[in-house]
């Protein structure tokens, strides 16, 4: 990976070559994962930033906390580490000046993501110096994925199918939802761990899947985002598991949703999801090269419009190293599909106080269309 990671460096200061970009700098931690090959510092929310910066030609700097130092040199390629500490007078703005020298022409960050501290910095220690966007230069880059990482989000979308059967087989009627979150991290986290060696960069990949389930049941369903909670189950009970922020591995995040009813399913609840369903799978079988993303919406949306049904949803979003990548399946994106682009793909549907219908897959676009890399029946499941 490791390899990898230091190939999209040297093809990132080819394109700031290519446009004339002379130093940017990197805050973002799935930036820095993409192209350094290190993560798992705790970061900028402890006070703690992390930098990588890149010239057009020359190896990458990294400022890493003292503390992080060990660990990341052990995990990335880049052999310039220069770290500091958190009081006297080794801290991280002393690095950074030193590191980005007196007086730079301009400094290109990674503007959405730039951490407050960081810009404060940046302003008062450079305030001729103006600050450019670099974001859409990398995530052009980062829109078509290499060979290796689908391979990643294969085995991510595997870990995943382990993940839903074992929420699938956890629904039982009286069973709070919780029960069902903790049976969902212990299949991935094992299904994970099949994946990895204790050997070189791999020891540094933690199989546990984390984050708070987003589980809904019963009426709450038509909260999309509500998490598990110990409300117990009951027959007749719609419960929707989303992984889209714990189905990943090696630091890859896929799109991956469904929906299950216990011992039943109601007409509504059916006619929802159904219509959810059929919206997703237009959407999937519109994706191909030389597709506008727009256009994958439009085809999800005319099944809500001919089924009745009104959706404040996107259909979809590329997915990567980040949770949200470019382009979007939205109306307005007019980003041309192109082979190597991922994608979650979604149908959703929200009935305010009464129930919810949705389903999301992760794809790659193919040459002549597109593949799963999740996996998982498409059609109503009654448990």
């Amino acid at each position: 990976m490791l390899d990898h990671a230091k190939r999209r460096t040297v093809e990132l200061q080819s394109r700031m070559k290519e446009a004339g970009i002379n130093l940017a700098l990197f805050t973002d931690e799935s930036s820095i994962a993409y192209l350094a090959g290190f993560w798992g510092y705790l970061g900028i929310e402890f006070g703690r930033p992390t930098f990588l910066i890149l010239r057009p030609e020359g190896e990458p700097t990294v400022i890493t906390p003292l503390m992080e130092s060990e660990m990341v040199s052990a995990m990335t390629w880049v052999s310039d580490i220069r770290p500091w500490e958190d009081f006297g007078q080794n801290n991280w703005t002393r690095v950074l000046n030193e590191t980005l020298g007196s007086a730079p022409e301009k400094i290109w960050v990674e503007s959405m993501s730039l951490p407050a501290v960081a810009r404060a910095f940046l302003d008062e220690r450079y305030p001729s110096v103006p600050l450019h966007d670099i974001s859409q230069i990398l995530g052009a880059q980062r829109m078509i994925k290499a060979p290796e990482e689908i391979d990643v989000m294969r085995q991510a979308g595997r870990i995943a199918g382990d993940m839903m059967r074992a929420a699938e087989g956890s629904l039982k009627e009286g069973l709070p939802e919780y029960e069902s979150a903790l049976a969902v991290i212990n299949a991935g986290t094992r299904a994970a761990a099949g994946f990895l060696t204790a050997k070189g960069w791999e020891a540094f990949v933690s199989p546990m899947i984390h984050n708070l389930q987003i589980l809904q049941s019963g009426s709450d369903t038509s909260m999309v985002h509500r998490r598990a909670s110990v409300k117990t189950y009951r027959r007749g009970d719609p419960v929707y598991f989303c992984f889209c922020n714990m189905a990943q591995f090696k630091q890859y995040k896929l799109g991956f949703d469904r929906m299950f009813h216990i011992g039943e399913v109601g007409d509504e609840a059916a006619r929802v999801q159904q219509a959810a369903i059929d919206a997703q799978q237009a959407a999937i079988a519109a994706i191909r090269p030389g597709v506008l993303a727009e256009e994958i919406a439009f085809a999800a949306n005319e099944v809500y419009r001919e089924r009745g049904y009104k959706t404040g949803y996107r259909t979809g979003r590329s997915i990567g190293v980040a949770y949200l990548e470019a382009p979007e399946l939205k109306e307005g994106d007019k980003t041309i599909l192109q082979p190597g682009m991922t994608f979650a793909v979604d149908g959703g549907i929200s009935v305010d106080g009464s129930c919810g219908g949705r389903i999301g897959d992760s794809v790659v676009v193919t040459e002549t269309g597109c593949d799963y890399l999740t996996d998982y029946p498409r059609r109503l499941l009654v448990v």
